[in-house]
């Protein structure tokens, strides 16, 4: 059940981009009062039961507020600082109250300061939507603050690399743009990051993305700040890999490796691997 709650995980969507938007929040928005549904995950049960819509997001219908909030729900699973699921709610779903209370500017620090590293290990940024200096002080306005200390950094050193952490290989799944079965040939430090070579033979494509056969048959990986943290299974090369990756830019990353194996949960990853529908997948943390 662990994995599968982490399904999705940086499955996001076009919104997230950060051209089009000017988020302004507007005191002269009629809004009103509605209750969080069980089924908005992110938020129900976070401590209050009314919402205002529209949200600080802009968001105008509860399906909305839905469809945007969900990507972010495996985020919160990881517990990368314990304000994350108060600081994405402050803004999906705020509290009901005449007037709409921002996350403090402190909240929105610690946060990113504390998952950003995860993000980061996908080639991924703190999304400008969620820029720090849009929120207010402390001491300027009323504001949402934290209320306990962060938690361990997703980049500290005694931590897996989060793309070898066995438990989290469906997370990255709808960013997934390819998957083999291979081996592991050798791997070298390049700065903070790792670079992964794979066997040139032997490839078994569970997904090809759009990636042609000479780059299959040469490719190269990028573990994102893999220097600084342990990946077991990158110590033991006699053992055949699921390895999935994502090209970003001219790079491809490793986003998830996984012992290749015949029990029954690995059948299902695979079978979720070839299956899995993500449309709404957009690269959308440049």
């Amino acid at each position: 059940m662990k994995m599968l709650v982490l399904l999705g995980f940086f499955c996001l969507v076009p919104w997230l981009g950060s051209s089009e938007y000017e988020y302004v929040w507007r005191d002269s928005t009629t809004r009103s009062c509605k209750e969080i549904p069980v089924d908005l995950r992110l938020c129900h049960g976070v401590g209050y039961a009314d919402m205002l819509l529209p949200n600080l997001l802009d968001h105008e219908s509860m399906a909305e507020v839905k469809q945007q909030a969900a990507s972010w729900v495996p985020l919160v699973q990881r517990r990368c600082h314990h304000g994350t699921q108060i600081f994405l709610c402050a803004l999906f779903a705020p509290v009901c109250m005449e007037r709409p209370v921002q996350p403090c500017r402190e909240l929105c620090v610690s946060v990113r300061d504390a998952c950003s590293p995860i993000m980061t290990a996908y080639g991924f940024s703190w999304p400008e939507m969620f820029n720090c200096s849009r929120f207010p002080e402390e001491e300027q306005e009323m504001c949402i603050d934290r209320t306990t200390p962060s938690t361990r950094s997703a980049s500290d050193n005694n931590s897996t690399c989060p793309q070898c952490d066995h438990d989290l290989v469906l997370e990255h799944m709808c960013a997934t743009e390819f998957a083999f079965k291979t081996k592991i040939k050798e791997t070298s430090v390049d700065g903070s990051d790792l670079t992964v070579f794979l066997q040139k033979k032997k490839k078994l494509v569970m997904r090809r993305g759009d990636l042609s056969s000479d780059e299959i048959k040469n490719l190269e990986l990028r573990l994102i700040n893999g220097a600084k943290c342990p990946c077991p299974q990158l110590d033991e090369r006699r053992h055949p890999y699921l390895i999935m990756g994502r090209r970003v830019g001219q790079r491809h990353l490793l986003t998830g490796i996984r012992r290749w194996d015949k029990s029954n949960q690995f059948k299902n990853l695979l079978k979720q691997l070839k299956s899995q529908k993500c449309s709404a997948y957009n690269p959308a943390f440049k």
